[in-house]
């Protein structure tokens, strides 16, 4: 099981970027959130298989075609893996 926190930057509000999100990650079998921050910028928690969230991280650089990701900064998270993904 690996997490891994995730900050989005560039044009990813407004841009059904969450919902994207979460789709992608039911998709690959990924639990954890994405939620809106207050500097514009999306948080995604990403929790399952290494090679599902690295598929998702991949994913997070581009997003939904409305999107224009500027960045993506990645970390480990220690929190524990919701039973789904959610937007929040």
């Amino acid at each position: 099981m690996s997490c891994k926190r995730c900050v989005v930057t560039g044009k990813v509000q407004g841009v059904w970027f969450r919902g994207s999100a979460q789709r992608e990650a039911t998709r690959l079998g990924v639990t954890g959130y994405a939620r809106n921050r207050p500097d514009g910028s999306v948080e995604v928690l990403a929790c399952g298989a290494p090679e599902a969230v690295a598929a998702l991280i991949d994913w997070l650089h581009d997003g939904p075609p409305h999107a224009a990701v500027e960045r993506v900064m990645v970390e480990d998270a220690t929190a524990a893996a919701p039973a789904r993904f959610r937007t929040e």
